[in-house]
């Protein structure tokens, strides 16, 4: 069996952040139930926003947000946390999964989760981001992991333990990739030109 990857999407904005924070458990968590040998890529956002946006408005990404984007459609499994902002995900955390290419993810195993000031935004996982996975045909696992202020104790640690679980047994059950399955990416010029 060869490696695993799981790439990290966290959309926290601070330094230090209580989103980066949950991300680094649950990939931690990720990698102890996968047991393999794993790989986990961590994509810090709040690094790529200026390019997220160029790449919105012109179509063109930079090459480190190509590598970043080419991390998250390669990797076996994905993480994908974001802070609440106005009772929904981030604009950030939107915009990044606005450039890729739609089918991008589709069937990829993912692990939802967000980070609130209060427990009264923890709807967020199933009412946008399971909505937004769902349109990218992504497969999240059933277990999301929302953290608020006031979770970080042992509650928080069982269910991303519980997250990380299901994650891994989706890893595992999805069949290698060959190197000529790789998802391989098409500028939008590329798109316009015909070529």
């Amino acid at each position: 069996m060869t490696a695993r990857t799981i790439a990290v999407v966290t959309a926290g904005l601070s330094q230090p952040s209580s989103t980066r924070l949950l991300a680094d458990r649950l990939a931690e968590a990720a990698r102890a139930a996968l047991a393999d040998e794993v790989t986990v890529e961590v994509i810090e956002l709040r690094d790529f926003a200026l390019d997220v946006t160029n790449n919105m408005i012109t179509g063109f990404p930079s090459p480190r947000l190509r590598e970043a984007i080419d991390t998250v459609t390669r990797a076996d499994g994905l993480i994908a946390v974001t802070p609440v902002f106005t009772a929904s995900y981030s604009g950030l955390f939107k915009s990044f999964f606005d450039v890729l290419d739609k089918e991008a993810l589709e069937g990829k195993p993912v692990l939802l989760a967000a980070t609130g000031g209060t427990e009264r935004h923890s709807l967020v996982l199933d009412f946008a981001l399971r909505p937004l996975f769902a349109y990218l045909r992504a497969n999240p696992v059933a277990t999301g992991v929302y953290a608020a202020s006031s979770d970080w104790g042992g509650a928080l640690q069982e269910r991303v333990e519980r997250a990380a679980k299901e994650l891994a047994a989706l890893v595992n059950a999805m069949p290698e990739a060959k190197p000529d399955d790789e998802f391989t990416s098409v500028p939008f010029a590329q798109l316009l030109a015909g070529d």
